[in-house]
């Protein structure tokens, strides 16, 4: 039998609430949640906070879900509950339970037409390499090295072969379960900023480790290894096997979402601590 307390919440009803998070995925088996209990994930550590504060079980759906390693300075979720914490609960208080690696910046109840995932019109992510000879001992796991100069000029010419809306299998990871490999690149290039090469891409959805196999195929580029044309001839081959290594992950960073205005979701793009904000074409 349910226990009062327990009939009371259950006959509350569900309230939506929107988050956005932010966190270090260096030590994370990825965002969503493993059956095994030697793997740490973002959802777990903070479904875990979360059900504490809710004092009851909170599942819930995110924009995006990040690979072990990738990082992300605005991903959103979702979750329902009955329980009205009041907003300074599920930031302060969610935060106290958190490790640091894993923040809640955040929070507002949403209309319940609403979802992390299948409202967002956009995603926009950031790849980081530095250009230095030696790895930098505060950003281990932050960027990717590079102990060459690479040619961002054949990159960025390379990237504009990525815009609009495109069959990209030549990027798409083996086990991706997409059920299409198309999707539609609103804007792609590479920015300089001092040693940081910066690659920015914003499209409506992403296949699993696209951008890292982009990114790849780009390092290729810029070492000269290969034509900027290569990055175009993959994506009409449409054969993984013939594209570059898959990029690391220490650099890639989930850094923003669009939605619907009717939603009211805070809009804007949140840099990495050491970048500067680069505009939107």
């Amino acid at each position: 039998m349910l226990s009062t307390a327990q009939s009371n919440i259950e006959s509350l009803s569900l309230q939506k609430i929107v988050a956005s998070i932010e966190y270090d995925g260096a030590k994370y088996s990825g965002w969503q949640k493993q059956n095994s209990p030697f793997q740490e994930t973002v959802q777990g550590k903070l479904e875990a906070a979360l059900s504490k504060i809710a004092d009851n079980a909170i599942k819930t759906y995110c924009a995006g879900r990040t690979d072990a390693g990738v990082h992300a300075t605005t991903q959103v979720v979702h979750f329902e509950t009955r329980i009205d914490r009041g907003v300074k609960a599920w930031e302060v208080g969610t935060n106290s339970f958190l490790p640091p690696s894993i923040r809640v910046i955040w929070s507002k109840p949403v209309k319940n037409e609403f979802h992390a995932r299948f409202s967002a019109e956009a995603r926009r992510y950031h790849y980081i390499i530095q250009e230095r000879k030696t790895k930098s001992a505060v950003l281990a796991g932050k960027i990717t090295q590079s102990r060459v100069q690479l040619n961002s000029e054949a990159m960025n010419l390379a990237a504009t072969s990525l815009i609009g809306e495109q069959d990209f299998s030549a990027f798409r990871a083996a086990g991706c379960q997409s059920k299409t490999p198309f999707r539609n690149v609103i804007s792609a290039k590479i920015v300089r900023q001092g040693t940081f090469l910066v690659f920015d891409i914003k499209a409506n959805a992403f296949l699993q480790h696209m951008v890292r196999n982009i990114v790849g195929a780009l390092l290729e580029i810029g070492r000269e290894e290969r034509k900027p044309s290569w990055l175009g001839e993959l994506l009409e081959g449409r054969d993984r096997s013939l594209g570059a290594i898959t990029a690391p992950p220490d650099g890639l960073y989930l850094v923003g979402v669009q939605y619907p205005e009717e939603f009211t979701i805070p809009s804007g793009y949140v840099e990495p601590p050491f970048l500067t904000p680069i505009p939107l074409d």
